[in-house]
């Protein structure tokens, strides 16, 4: 009776767990019309809006790069701010359906959050910022400093190992908002400020006087960045994945938005699989074949991206750095479209 018994059973739990992994976000965000993404509640460069309420940053133009390869327009989105307490819990819960809101990849929000890490669209690590009347150049002479740290994130973790690990103390100074960890710091609350460094470069643009304060040259961790979607709904990480690879390879092989259309002639076949001219692997992923020359054409490749945003000419004036691609040193490498 248990062997009959056994495969109704075993099937009713297969059936449920295909029906769980053929959840249809693209259907949903089509039916929509347009992308709902989280985001930063604001952060120059990755994710902010600028005075007329046009959001703009790297983290933005991940989430128009999606759009645009479903759409053809990369305005076809709208933004939810969020905190970092907020952000997994929104996507879980389907509020958005996407979260690009410089987020660490680790172990445990990958297998435990019911989410999936769609890439590396920057790789980052936590640095330290400090007034410069402080009289430190180094994060190993902060020992008994009080510190401001934005609660709910990898970086108050990082920061209780890293003052362990060295036999240093602390004071630490907590805020669930971004907002009210910057007002503390300006205000003098605390002598240090902690988080990934290119939000420390860009934290600092916002300082009452951006002049007197310096990020100190240690790196105290990993902070792989990138989007997030929900685990279950495979079809929806191939395009949210393959999307960021394409602006990668796009950059590789030298197509930018302002040549992209007379790069449909090209013969070189890695090109030519890019933006749609061969094979139809647009349409494997649910997507019309020329998905990767909308996200091209209305976004740009990944250097175009990267350099507007938060490159040397900008007021972050970040450099490359392990953001290069893998061909000049850097980590940035896509598989290749074939």
């Amino acid at each position: 009776m248990t062997t009959k018994i056994l495969p109704i059973v075993l099937g009713a739990a297969l059936g449920m767990s295909a029906a769980a992994a053929s959840a249809a976000t693209l259907d949903d965000v089509k039916a929509k019309g347009f992308l709902q993404c989280g985001t930063n509640t604001g952060l120059a460069g990755f994710a902010a809006p600028d005075d007329s309420g046009e959001w703009t940053g790297l983290d933005v133009d991940g989430c128009r790069a999606v759009a645009a390869a479903i759409f053809d327009d990369a305005k076809a989105v709208k933004f939810t701010p969020l905190t970092a307490k907020e952000r997994f819990t929104a996507l879980q819960t389907g509020e958005v359906d996407i979260l690009v809101r410089n987020t660490t990849w680790t172990m445990s929000r990958d297998t435990t959050l019911g989410l999936n890490f769609a890439g590396v669209n920057y790789y980052d690590g936590q640095g330290f910022m400090v007034r410069k009347s402080l009289g430190v150049t180094s994060a190993l002479e902060l020992s008994g400093a009080s510190v401001c740290v934005q609660t709910g994130t990898t970086t108050e973790l990082n920061l209780t190992d890293y003052f362990k690990a060295n036999g240093m103390e602390y004071k630490p100074v907590v805020f669930e908002q971004l907002a009210e960890v910057n007002a503390a710091y300006d205000a003098n609350r605390c002598d240090v400020y902690t988080t990934d460094a290119s939000g420390l470069y860009s934290i600092r643009l916002q300082l009452t006087n951006p002049g007197d304060h310096m990020v100190l040259p240690e790196i105290i961790s990993k902070e792989p960045l990138g989007p997030v979607v929900r685990q279950g709904d495979d079809q929806w990480f191939n395009i949210v994945k393959w999307v960021n690879f394409a602006m990668v390879n796009a950059e590789e092989l030298g197509v930018t938005s302002q040549n992209v259309d007379e790069m449909k002639s090209s013969e070189n076949p890695s090109i030519r699989r890019l933006l749609g001219v061969d094979g139809k692997f647009g349409e494997d992923i649910g997507l019309s074949n020329d998905w990767a020359y909308r996200v091209i054409k209305h976004v740009g490749n990944y250097g175009e991206v990267f350099d507007r945003n938060v490159g040397p000419d900008t007021p972050l004036g970040i450099a490359r750095g392990i953001n290069a691609l893998w061909t000049k040193g850097g980590l940035q490498y896509a598989p290749p479209i074939r």
